[in-house]
Formats: C-alpha cells, sequence, structure tokens
C-alpha cells in the first residue's frame, strides 16, 4: 500500500485505512462500498465475490465492491466469520464538494458490538456485556 504516487481519492482511502489497520474498511465510493489492497483480497474470497484491479501507477491495486443496498448482508457474513467492518461514508453532497468528496467512517461494527436490527438475526439470541470499573479510594486505604 504505497501512498508514493497516489491519487487524491487513493491517498484519502490510504489516510483513513491507517486508524483502522484491524478492520476491512468498506469505501462508499457513488453507489458502491469499495475495499482495496489486503483488504479487497480477504473481503473477495470470504464473501465470494470478484476480486479486480485498477492500474495505479508503478502497480495494480486489488480492489472489489459490494452495492450500498446490499451492504448490510456483506457485513452481517464478514462479522459472521469473525471479522471487524469499518463503514466509511461519503459525509458532504458530491455535487457540493470542492475537490474530492469529504469521507469519514460512520461505524465500526465488530460480531460482539451488533446492535443494529438489521443485522441481527431474529432466532438468534445477541448478548451484550458491559462493566463499569469504579475507582474507591477508600478501597485502598483498608
Amino acid at each position: 500500500m504505497s501512498s508514493k504516487n497516489a491519487t487524491p481519492i487513493r491517498q484519502q482511502y490510504l489516510d483513513i485505512k491507517k486508524n483502522y489497520p484491524d478492520a476491512i474498511l468498506f469505501f462508499r465510493l457513488g453507489d458502491f462500498y469499495e475495499m482495496f489492497f489486503s483488504d479487497a483480497e480477504l473481503a473477495s474470497r470470504e464473501l465470494e465475490i470478484t476480486l479486480t484491479a485498477r492500474d495505479g501507477g508503478s502497480e495494480r491495486v486489488p480492489m472489489c465492491g459490494v452495492p450500498f443496498h446490499a451492504v448490510d448482508s456483506y457485513i452481517l457474513k464478514l462479522i459472521g466469520k469473525g471479522y471487524r467492518v469499518a463503514i466509511c461514508d461519503q459525509v458532504e453532497d458530491a455535487s457540493m464538494a470542492k475537490g474530492i468528496v469529504q469521507r469519514e467512517v460512520t461505524r465500526v461494527v465488530t460480531p460482539g458490538t451488533v446492535i443494529d436490527g438489521q443485522l441481527l438475526e431474529d432466532k438468534k439470541n445477541n448478548y451484550l456485556f458491559i462493566t463499569k470499573l469504579h475507582y474507591s479510594p477508600n478501597l485502598l486505604s483498608k
């Protein structure tokens, strides 16, 4: 994943991916969520979708994508296999953007943090455990 000679959109992807190295980054481009580099290779294998490549100057950039309207079913498959998924959305209107459209990660989905009703199975329990540590100075003095 070289950022040398990267296009502005690829540089934006690399900058965002740097903050989510342990997640598969679904990067919104128009009507699709695209994945690149090792994320694309992994996702194409796990989701059984076509892996393609784009010319990236001195290297070919592996890529794959899924339609935005069907993204939940693909996320469900990945988290069901134990993967983390970071969803990167366009956060400004493309017609109003000056330069490339601003994007940011709007949610991270993991097998242990699914609370979206569309991603949960109706007939399967989904447990969420929360703990809070409370510091009390009196406990240390006894």
